[in-house]
C-alpha cells in the first residue's frame, strides 16, 4: 500500500470465494496449457501425482455448455482442457518440474521459476531439516559427498529412480535407506543438484518419478530476480495475484517464509507497481488480491445464472493449500485424514466444500466415489455428472459415478 492510500474495507465472503476461484482460474478463461497454469500458481503442491495431474488441467481451456449436454443441465462444464497425457508429456519433458519446496513437499514448479525459487528457499528448508539431518547422519561432509555422487549418477541425461539413486549411494558406503536416503535425495533437490526427470512405467502402469541433473533440466539463464530482495517480491506478487484475497500469514504459511519476508515483498510490490495489488481490510485483517481481476457481484450473478456448480478437486489443491489462516471461506475442514475409509479429495459446490470423492482406475475406464455432504436437488445432480464428464474428457476414458453417494456429517 502505497503512503497515503487508504485500503478498502470490507468483503462480503461470496464474493472473497468468487474472486478467489477466479484468481486460482478454476473460474473464468482457462490458461492455454498445463505449465501455464504452474507459471500462474507459481508453485502447485504434487505429492499425490495421479490427483496433481488433474489439478493443473482443470485450470486450463475454457468453460461452457458440454457438447450434447441435455437441455436441463444448466451448469457450466469445462471444454478442450488439458489431457491426463498432456500434463504427463509436459512433466516428461521438464517443462513442468516435480521437487520439494517451498514448506517443503512435493511441489510442481514451473522450469523457468525453479532455479530463483530454490535460492530463495533453500536456507530456510535446510534449518526445518536439520533434526532430521542430524538423525540421520546427513552432517555438512556426508550431504558434500553424496551431493557429488548423485550428480555423477545422473549426469549426461541418465534419470534414475529412487532405487537406482540408493545402489548407487550403497556403492560409496551410505547406507541409503528409509528416513536417510529421503533426505540425501531431499538435500541434493534443495541444493540444486537433483530435480525431476523423466518419469517411467511401473509393472502396473503408473508413472514413477525419476531424478535428473538440476543444471541439465533448469535453463541456466532463465529469466527471474536475481536478488533475494526481487525474489520476495516476485514470489509475494504471484501469489496475492493468483490465490487473493489473502493476508499476509496465508502467503508465510504456503511459502515457508516469515511474516516479515513477506512483508517485505510486499512493501517492493507496491513501492514498485501500487496498480498492482489492491488491498481490503476483513476482521480487522489486511487482504491482498489482483487490482485488475474481475470476479466481483457481475461474475457471481453470470454464475448463479448458469446453475450450480461442482468441482472435484484434491485435497492438497492450491484451493485448499493456498490459505491457512483464510481457509474458512472453503465452508469444510480440508485437507483432512479419511475417516473409516472415506474419501479425502473435496467436492466444491460453488466454491465451498460439499463433500468428498476419490477415483478407481481399471482397464479402460475410471469409476469415481462421489460423495455429497448434504442431499442435491436435480440441478446439484446434473451439475455432479458434469464433473464426472470433465473427469473422464481429462482422463481420456469413460468415468462414472458409482453407488449413490452418502451422506456425510460435520463437513458443512
Amino acid at each position: 500500500m502505497t503512503q497515503g492510500q487508504l485500503p478498502r474495507t470490507g468483503m462480503d465472503p461470496d464474493e472473497v470465494v468468487r474472486r478467489r476461484l477466479h484468481a486460482q482460474r478454476l473460474r473464468g478463461p482457462g490458461l492455454g496449457a498445463p505449465e501455464d497454469a504452474v507459471r500462474h500458481l507459481l508453485a502447485v503442491q504434487a505429492q499425490e501425482f495421479p490427483y496433481a495431474r488433474w489439478s493443473l488441467a482443470q485450470r486450463t481451456g475454457s468453460l461452457g455448455p458440454a457438447v450434447g449436454a441435455p437441455s436441463h443441465r444448466v451448469a457450466a462444464t469445462s471444454t478442450s482442457v488439458a489431457t491426463a497425457a498432456e500434463v504427463e508429456e509436459a512433466v516428461s519433458d521438464g517443462r513442468i518440474l516435480r521437487t520439494h519446496i517451498l514448506r517443503p513437499t512435493w511441489h510442481f514448479v514451473h522450469r523457468e521459476d525453479l532455479r530463483w525459487l530454490t535460492a530463495l528457499s533453500a536456507p530456510r528448508l535446510h534449518q526445518g531439516n536439520a533434526g532430521m539431518y542430524r538423525q540421520t547422519g546427513i552432517d555438512a561432509a556426508a550431504a558434500d559427498r553424496s551431493g557429488q555422487v548423485l550428480a555423477e549418477a545422473v549426469r549426461g541425461g541418465s534419470h534414475l529412480t529412487r532405487e537406482q539413486l540408493a545402489s548407487r549411494l550403497q556403492d560409496e558406503g551410505f547406507a541409503a535407506t528409509g528416513f536417510q536416503l529421503a533426505y540425501l535425495i531431499m538435500h541434493a533437490e534443495i541444493s540444486g543438484i537433483l530435480t525431476s526427470g523423466s518419469p517411467v512405467r511401473s509393472r502396473g502402469g503408473s508413472l514413477k518419478q525419476t531424478y535428473a541433473l538440476f543444471d541439465e533440466r533448469v535453463p541456466a539463464g532463465s529469466p527471474g530476480p536475481p536478488t533475494r530482495a526481487e525474489a520476495l517480491s516476485e514470489l509475494v506478487r504471484r501469489y496475492f495475484t493468483s490465490r487473493g484475497p489473502a493476508t499476509v500469514k496465508d502467503c508465510a504459511d504456503w511459502s515457508g517464509l516469515t511474516m516479515a519476508d513477506v512483508r517485505l515483498g510486499l512493501q517492493q510490490t507496491l513501492a514498485a507497481a501500487p496498480e498492482t495489488l489492491a488491498t481490503l481490510v476483513i476482521d480487522g485483517v489486511e487482504h491482498y488480491f489482483d487490482a485488475g481481476a474481475e470476479g466481483g457481484s457481475e461474475a457471481g450473478n453470470a454464475t448463479a445464472a448458469a446453475g450450480p456448480r461442482i468441482d472435484l478437486i484434491q485435497c492438497y489443491d492450491e484451493y485448499v493449500m493456498g490459505y491457512s489462516a483464510t481457509r474458512h471461506y472453503l465452508g469444510g475442514s480440508a485437507p483432512a485424514f479419511p475417516v473409516a475409509g472415506d474419501p479425502m479429495h473435496v467436492v466444491l459446490l460453488d466454491g465451498r466444500m460439499a463433500g468428498c470423492w476419490r477415483h478407481t482406475m481399471f482397464s479402460g475406464r475410471c469409476e469415481l466415489d462421489i460423495r455429497l455432504s448434504a442431499a442435491a436437488d436435480r440441478a446439484t445432480e446434473d451439475a455432479v455428472q458434469d464433473a464426472v464428464d470433465r473427469y473422464g474428457a481429462f482422463l481420456g476414458i469413460p468415468a462414472a459415478r458409482v453407488g449413490s453417494g452418502v451422506k456425510l456429517e460435520g463437513h458443512i
